[in-house]
Order: structure tokens, then C-alpha cells, then sequence
């Protein structure tokens, strides 16, 4: 029971770093030869994890060698695009200007249910206000809504909005995040000032954040104590 415990955890972090090691892409946003790098993974973990009999040592080989060929693969989808284009496939047009592709949507077999359907994942209820639907290597649909469709921008009013950047986690949990301190030019003590003025200490509060405009959210840890009924 023990050794099976202590084998599950070994695959368990060998799997978990090999699939950090491919990168940061979603499930639905892998490429085919991705897919089935992640799925004979998941079966090559499973056979040693449970056969205590077999060496914990025929799964992680396989394992790293699958690797070894993501990256090989990876690295030649970089440097070639016909050879990309041969494993990865190249973009599918299933509405263009406008008018369903029914030559396209046979030869990916795709329905017009299944079109409507990813059309509302989108966000789009009606298809005439689609121009372009385009069918990517990794599965999902793009669209391109028809110029009077699409949502305004403010360029389209000629306003320049002000810059935002992007928002820092000052505090997480109690948890005073240094390293984001150091991007800001800031320390402990300007962070404590600033936190004091909602009435709590830095490590009182659930999450601290300063966005680019210089704006703070701050809220403050609930209390694990409860008051006690009578006994």
C-alpha cells in the first residue's frame, strides 16, 4: 500500500513537471500533436502507478522521451512553416463575407449546428452578423462580426483613453508580496502607510492591490474566531 502511495506521487510530480515543461496552453488550445503527447502521458503514468510489479522506471522513460519529442516538434513548427502546416494543419474559412462555406464545412465535417453552436460561445445569436468564421488548427472558432456589428472602441470617437497598466498584488492572504514592492520603487513602510489608511495592518488584510492609476483595493481577513453560544 505504502510503495503504491510513494509511486503515485513520484509519476504524479514527473507527469506535473513534464506538463509545465510543454507550456502554459489550455486543454482547448492544444494543437493535435499536443493532445496526443498529453493523453499517451496520462496512459503511460497510469500502467506503473498502479502495477506494483512493474519498475517505476518503464513509465517515467517513455515519459521523458515524449518530452524530448514535444520539443523537437515544437521547435520545428518554429523554424518551418510547410512542415507546421503538415502537423498542425492551417485555418479552416466556414463563413466568408458573410456566406456559409458548404465545401469547407463538409470537408471538416463540421454541421450547421455544430457552426451555430460555436457561433453563441461567441457571443452571436444571429449568423447575418457574422463576416468571417474561421475554424483554427487547435479546434476553436473564431469570428469577425460585420463592421456595423462590432462593438465601438473609443478611437472610433477619435477619445484617447488614459493609460492603465496593469494591476499588483501588494498582499495576498495576510502575505506581503516583496517582489511586486521592488517593480514599484516601494517598501514595507510605504505600504503600511497606505494600508493603514483603511484602518488595518498589511498582514490584516485578504488582498491588497494597486492598479495603474495609483488606485487601491483592500479588504480586510475574516476573523476565525466566532463568538461561543452559551455551554
Amino acid at each position: 500500500m505504502l510503495i503504491t502511495f510513494v509511486r503515485s506521487i513520484v509519476l504524479y510530480i514527473i507527469v506535473l513537471v513534464v506538463m509545465r515543461l510543454m507550456g502554459k496552453r489550455e486543454i482547448g488550445q492544444l494543437q493535435p500533436f499536443e493532445l496526443a503527447i498529453a493523453i499517451m502521458i496520462a496512459d503511460l503514468a497510469t500502467i506503473p502507478m498502479s502495477e506494483v510489479g512493474i519498475p517505476i522506471i518503464n513509465g517515467i522513460i517513455p515519459i521523458l522521451g515524449l518530452l524530448v519529442m514535444h520539443l523537437i516538434i515544437s521547435y520545428i513548427n518554429l523554424k518551418s512553416m510547410k512542415l507546421r502546416g503538415l502537423i498542425c494543419g492551417k485555418p479552416s474559412i466556414l463563413i466568408y463575407r458573410g456566406k456559409i462555406n458548404e465545401n469547407m464545412m463538409r470537408k471538416e465535417r463540421f454541421t450547421i449546428n455544430e457552426l451555430q453552436e460555436r457561433l453563441r460561445s461567441n457571443n452571436i445569436t444571429d449568423i447575418k452578423d457574422v463576416e468571417y468564421a474561421i475554424l483554427e488548427t487547435n479546434g476553436q472558432v473564431s469570428v469577425i462580426e460585420k463592421p456595423n456589428k462590432r462593438t465601438t472602441t473609443p478611437e472610433d470617437f477619435n477619445i484617447m483613453p488614459e493609460y492603465e497598466g496593469i494591476s499588483y498584488d501588494l498582499v495576498v492572504d495576510g502575505k506581503v508580496m516583496n517582489e511586486n514592492l521592488k517593480i514599484l520603487n516601494k517598501d514595507y513602510n510605504w505600504l503600511k502607510k497606505e494600508v493603514n489608511k483603511f484602518n488595518i495592518e498589511p498582514e490584516e488584510a485578504l488582498l491588497v492591490t494597486i492598479n495603474g492609476k495609483g488606485s487601491f483595493f483592500c479588504q480586510k481577513k475574516e476573523s476565525n474566531k466566532r463568538g461561543r453560544k452559551g455551554v
